[in-house]
C-alpha cells in the first residue's frame, strides 16, 4: 500500500476509533440516571467486552508465554487504570477538571518519545497537542468548575499516564519478527481488566433488575440491553481494536492526538441526543480540536537515528511503518 493511502486509512481507522469511545458516555448516561453505579457500568462495559474476546484469547493464547509483561501492562494500565483513576478524580474534582487533565496523555507520549526514547517529534505533532489540549479545555468548559484538590489532581493525572501508556503499548510489538498481535493483545488486556475492576467495583451489589427495564434517554424510553450492548460492543471492543490498529499504522503521538475527538464527539451526541445545552465556547473549542488533529497527522514521525533499548539490546518499542472511562455522567474517558 502507498505511504500516504496507509495514512489516510490509519487517520480513517483512527477517527472511527474516537467516534466509538466518544459515544459511550451517552449510551452509560441513561444507566446511571436510572440507579446502577459509574463503577459497575465500567465492570458490566469490560467484562461484557471481555467474555466476547474469549475466542480470541484462547486463539492467541501463545501470548501468554511471549509477551507476558505487555499483556498484563495493557491489562492493568489501559484497560483497569484509565478507568479507576478518572473515577476516582471525579468523586474529588469537576468533570470537565478531571476531563483535561487525563486528556494531557498525548502530551505524554510527545514527552515519552522524546526524552525518554529519544526520538525527534514533528512539530506538526507538538503544535497539534497544543491546539488539542486548548481546545478541549474550551469543549469541556474547564473554567466552570476549576478545583484545586491535590489529590485529584494527582489522580486525575494518573489516568492521564494511563491514556499515555495505552498509546505507547498498543505501539509495542508491532514490529520485528516477534509481533503481537493487536487482537490478542485486546482480548488478554480487558481479560485482566476485568479482573482488576471486580476487586474495584464489587458487582455482586449490583441491582441487575434494572438490566431488563428500560431508561429514559433524551425524554424517551430505550432498552437498558440495548443501551449496553452499545457500550459493550461498539464503545469498547469495536473501539479497542480500531484504536490499536490506528496507533499501529499512525504513530502513538499523533493517534493521541485525533484521540482527543473523543471529547468532542461525546458533547455533541450528548447535545443531540440527550439535550445538553452546546455553548459557544465548545463549539469553537471542537473547531480547535479537530484542527490541531488535522495538523498533527499532516507530516509523518521522524524515524529513529538508532535502536531503542529498554534494557539490555531489548527494544522498547518499535517504529511501525508508520504506522486507553467521558465521565460516565457528562463526559466519560472511554477507554475509558
Amino acid at each position: 500500500m502507498h505511504v500516504s493511502q496507509h495514512r489516510s486509512a490509519g487517520l480513517g481507522i483512527a477517527l472511527a476509533s474516537a467516534f466509538a469511545f466518544g459515544g459511550s458516555g451517552v449510551a452509560a448516561k441513561p444507566l446511571i440516571e436510572a440507579g446502577l453505579d459509574p463503577l459497575h457500568v465500567v465492570w458490566l462495559r469490560v467484562a461484557g467486552s471481555a467474555l466476547i474476546m474469549l475466542p480470541l484469547a484462547w486463539r492467541h493464547r501463545d501470548l501468554l508465554r511471549r509477551k507476558p509483561a505487555l499483556l498484563l501492562g495493557f491489562g492493568l494500565l489501559a484497560v483497569a487504570g484509565v478507568q479507576a483513576f478518572y473515577f476516582a478524580s471525579i468523586s474529588r474534582l469537576p468533570v470537565g477538571v478531571a476531563l483535561l487533565v487525563e486528556y494531557l496523555g498525548p502530551a505524554l507520549v510527545l514527552g515519552y518519545i522524546r526524552f525518554v526514547q529519544r526520538r525527534p517529534v514533528t512539530r506538526a505533532a507538538a503544535l497539534g497537542v497544543v491546539l488539542a489540549v486548548t481546545g478541549l479545555a474550551c469543549v469541556v468548559e474547564v473554567w466552570a468548575g476549576l478545583s484545586f484538590d491535590v489529590l485529584g489532581l494527582l489522580l486525575a493525572l494518573g489516568a492521564a499516564c494511563c491514556q499515555a501508556c495505552y498509546f505507547i503499548l498498543s505501539d509495542h510489538g508491532s514490529d520485528g519478527d516477534d509481533r503481537a498481535d493487536p487482537l490478542g493483545v485486546i482480548a488478554y488486556g480487558l481479560l485482566i481488566g476485568t479482573l482488576v475492576l471486580t476487586v474495584i467495583a464489587r458487582p455482586w451489589g449490583m441491582d441487575f433488575s434494572l438490566l431488563g427495564g428500560d431508561v429514559a434517554m433524551g425524554g424517551t424510553q430505550v432498552s437498558a440491553g440495548l443501551l449496553l450492548a452499545w457500550v459493550v460492543l461498539i464503545a469498547t471492543v469495536f473501539a479497542y481494536v480500531t484504536g490499536v490498529i490506528s496507533v499501529r499504522r499512525l504513530s502513538p503521538q499523533i493517534a493521541g492526538v485525533v484521540a482527543c475527538l473523543e471529547a468532542v464527539v461525546a458533547t455533541v451526541l450528548a447535545w443531540v441526543l440527550l439535550g445538553e445545552h452546546l455553548s459557544l465556547p465548545q463549539i469553537l473549542g471542537g473547531a480547535l480540536v479537530l484542527l490541531g488533529a488535522l495538523i498533527a497527522q499532516s507530516q509523518a514521525p521522524k524515524a529513529p537515528s538508532g535502536p531503542i533499548a529498554s534494557g539490555p539490546g531489548k527494544p522498547l518499542v518499535g517504529l511501525p511503518d508508520p504506522l486507553p472511562p467521558v465521565a460516565e455522567g457528562e463526559l466519560s474517558p472511554d477507554r475509558a
